[in-house]
């Protein structure tokens, strides 16, 4: 008679586990669909496995949020005691394994607690690892684990989506970001140049995310000076776009002022490193032509030096002072004063221009630049930059623009 009360027996706990299992995935679906937060899915499931399944002990670790590579404990059993290295990774240490396995790490610091490992795989790739100890009640104990990896599975799947989602929404905020950024950096950057018998301005305007850092800008004035600019501010994004649009209404409230450039330069920088608190900064290099005694102004402040190219001859523009914004007082402000040649060109650019890498790895060094700008000294600026451009392509050939890249070039015609 006893045989027959034993079966009776098991088929009634195998009806109360799987009665058990209906109920809980019920309750955790029904918490997905309400959007309860990942730290209330993960306590749901601790309390289900100590509660109802006697887990005594047990380890969930799931992806880290931030970082797809890296994994974290996101619900645990019986470790309170347990005193664990700081800054291990265990979950990639387990990232071998791609079906439930029994545990044999008896030196191990955490495996060592623990009988089982059940992988969770979502698409072939690993997203959970539950780590088993033992039950208060070792009977039906496959059972048991059949019914955590379910759980696990459905807890696991859910907090996956919940991560690729908020993903999502950070990718579709950083689209946004950029795309507001885009627009108002498009508002921003001229879009006429001036071209006269007497000087000529042109541009190659390339930001790598379609809003970047770099920055040119220029002022005509009716007694025919003509200021020009170019910067390259730290950030990225709708920040950068922001300082930018901070910078340029400055740029023109300042410089319509008329005072000597060395002032200029100075009340920009105060006003950059009152916005930033000296957290950013920006390079800058700005140049004043006087038509009349045919004479440039210029101070650079921590910018890739321009280059003045006359016939046969180059000459670098570097002098004046360090970067605008690190700091409220200049420490010392240099402005340079050339007699400008008959004909001249000016060529100022940002680092996007000798970061550029060939096929081979080669940079493109500014005696590349300088040597071309030689050769090219006759031509128009836009000519210049036409030719410039075809270049840089040949250069490059299917290697990406590392970073934003703008020339500003300048041709004097003079007499």
């Amino acid at each position: 008679m006893s045989q027959p009360i034993t079966r009776v027996n098991r088929l009634e706990r195998e009806l109360h586990l799987r009665q058990l299992q209906v109920r809980r995935l019920l309750q955790m679906t029904q918490a997905i669909n309400n959007n309860v937060s990942a730290e209330d899915l993960f306590q749901m499931y601790q309390a289900f496995l100590r509660q109802e399944l006697g887990v005594n002990e047990m380890a969930l670790f799931v992806r880290h949020s931030e970082d797809d590579e890296a994994w974290r404990l996101a619900a645990s059993l019986g470790l309170e005691d347990v005193e664990l290295p700081a800054g291990r990774d265990y979950g990639t240490e387990l990232q071998h394994l791609k079906r439930m396995v029994t545990l044999h790490e008896p030196d191990h610091p955490l495996f060592s607690h623990f009988e089982h490992v059940v992988p969770v795989l979502h698409k072939e790739r690993p997203i959970a690892y539950v780590l088993i100890g033992g039950f208060t009640d070792e009977e039906d104990m496959y059972e048991r684990v059949q019914i955590i990896t379910t759980i696990s599975n459905v807890i696991a799947v859910a907090i996956e989506n919940k991560r690729l989602f908020r993903r999502q929404l950070e990718q579709e905020r950083l689209e946004a970001d950029l795309d507001l950024g885009a627009k108002v950096q498009g508002m921003l950057i001229p879009k006429d140049l001036p071209a006269n018998d007497f000087y000529e301005l042109s541009a190659i305007y390339r930001p790598k995310l379609g809003v970047g850092g770099d920055y040119f800008d220029f002022r005509e004035f009716v007694d025919g000076k003509l200021v020009f600019c170019i910067g390259d501010f730290t950030g990225k994004g709708v920040s950068a776009a922001l300082l930018m649009a901070n910078f340029q209404a400055n740029f023109h409230t300042l410089i319509r002022k008329r005072t000597d450039l060395r002032d200029f330069v100075a009340e920009i920088n105060e006003s950059v490193y009152r916005i930033t608190d000296g957290e950013r900064f920006v390079t800058f290099f700005v140049a004043e032509y006087d038509r009349a005694e045919h004479q440039l102004r210029y101070i650079n402040a921590g910018h890739p030096p321009a280059v003045l190219v006359s016939d046969n001859r180059f000459q670098l523009l570097d002098k004046g002072t360090t970067v605008l914004g690190s700091i409220d007082v200049l420490p010392a402000l240099e402005m340079g004063v050339v007699d400008l040649p008959p004909q001249a060109l000016i060529i100022t650019y940002t680092d996007g221009l000798t970061d550029l890498q060939s096929a081979a790895g080669e940079t493109f060094e500014e005696e590349i630049l300088y040597e071309f700008a030689r050769r090219q000294f006759s031509r128009s600026a836009k000519s210049f930059n036409d030719n410039l451009q075809a270049k840089l392509e040949d250069f490059r050939q299917d290697n990406a623009y590392p970073d934003d890249l703008t020339i500003l070039t300048c041709r004097i015609f003079g007499e």
